[in-house]
């Protein structure tokens, strides 16, 4: 079973998820608790830090796909950060990249925000 820590900071007027480790179908599930409880608590800004995400799977890839009715229809704003090249890279090949926003740092995130 792999690991993955999810850590969430409130910060101004969005909420920082940092996520470490491997997201695949076992660990993708806690990911997908957190998002699915802050989208609920009324939180419309997400920035998720990627630096220490290692590997991603299609379920990985799935906590974001599957929520992007919700971001349209809540209108919350979800942008990845600091993501590493062989993943940006898997997000490419899927095509997942034309409907995450994904941006280089937290800077260009929240300006993204």
């Amino acid at each position: 079973m792999t690991k993955v820590d999810v850590n969430v900071v409130q910060e101004n007027d969005f909420t920082l998820i940092k996520v470490d480790g491997e997201l695949d179908a076992s660990s993708s599930v806690e990911l997908d608790t957190v998002l699915q409880k802050h989208i609920d608590d009324g939180n419309k800004k997400f920035l998720i830090d990627c630096v220490g995400l290692t590997y991603i799977s299609s379920a990985g890839i799935g906590v974001f796909t599957s929520r992007l009715d919700d971001v349209q229809l809540k209108n919350i704003s979800l942008v990845l950060f600091n993501v590493a090249e062989n993943i940006k890279s898997v997000f490419e090949i899927l095509g997942v990249d034309q409907f995450l926003n994904l941006a280089t740092n937290k800077e260009e995130a929240i300006q993204t925000l």
